[in-house]
């Protein structure tokens, strides 16, 4: 199916062409991603860590606690921290006091540190991985991180900017319903044949991947 015929339908369920491309998301502009902070990023990916499960309303208003709580996440100190730090967090009100969320700020750390000493920055380090080959740096993410499998680092990088596809319930549904996903949904065969499609998609139309992404989704479902 040529992907514009995916496009008429968002745009016919959407209510027009305008009220379309007004929900799509916003991707970073050229030196957007270097220009953000190691702390920025290690905010985001704890916030989308404390999201997964939880009401993601009751997060956002208790984020400028979690900034003073973490003091601004800089990954240098929190990569080290001392046990006894964490430990003090899990009692303290101005968060929500999960031990096992809270643990993976130090790990995280470590991961974002890591890629700064290769690339500069990890914001340099994300704005160099192709969106075409999402697919990896999601297993990357996964690898070396704590608790960035499942959707959680899709939607980190979508808050951040950076120019890929979520598989929410929609694109998985759409994806199959097109013949284009026959694997289970969240294994790593899943994820390889959903890139392709992506790719493919975008070498047609030239879109952003953020955007096919979004659009595929309101092909189907309410």
């Amino acid at each position: 199916m040529a992907f514009a015929t995916l496009y008429d339908q968002a745009v016919a369920r959407k209510g027009g062409e305008a009220a379309l491309q007004s929900l799509l998301p916003r991707v970073a502009e050229p030196g957007e991603l270097e220009a953000l902070g190691d702390d920025r990023y290690l905010s985001e990916i704890t916030r989308g860590i404390f999201k997964a499960g939880f009401v993601w309303r009751v997060i956002d208003n208790k984020w400028p606690g979690f900034e003073a709580a973490f003091d601004g996440f800089v990954p240098l100190y929190w990569q080290q921290v001392p046990p006894e730090v964490i430990e003090a967090l899990a009692k303290d009100e101005r968060i929500v006091r999960n031990l096992q969320k809270i643990r993976t700020v130090p790990e995280n750390a470590r991961m974002i540190v890591d890629a700064s000493r290769e690339a500069g920055s990890f914001g340099r380090f994300l704005a160099q991985w192709p969106s075409s080959d999402q697919a990896n740096l999601l297993l990357w993410l996964k690898r070396n991180g704590s608790r960035l499998g499942g959707n959680t680092a899709q939607y980190f990088l979508r808050r951040v900017g950076w120019d890929g596809f979520v598989l929410s319930g929609d694109v998985v549904a759409a994806l199959r319903r097109d013949g284009l996903m026959d694997a289970t949904p969240g294994t790593k065969k899943a994820l390889f044949q959903a890139q392709e499609a992506f790719n493919d998609w975008q070498r047609e139309t030239g879109l952003p991947y953020s955007h096919l992404s979004k659009i595929v989704s309101f092909t189907v479902g309410d």
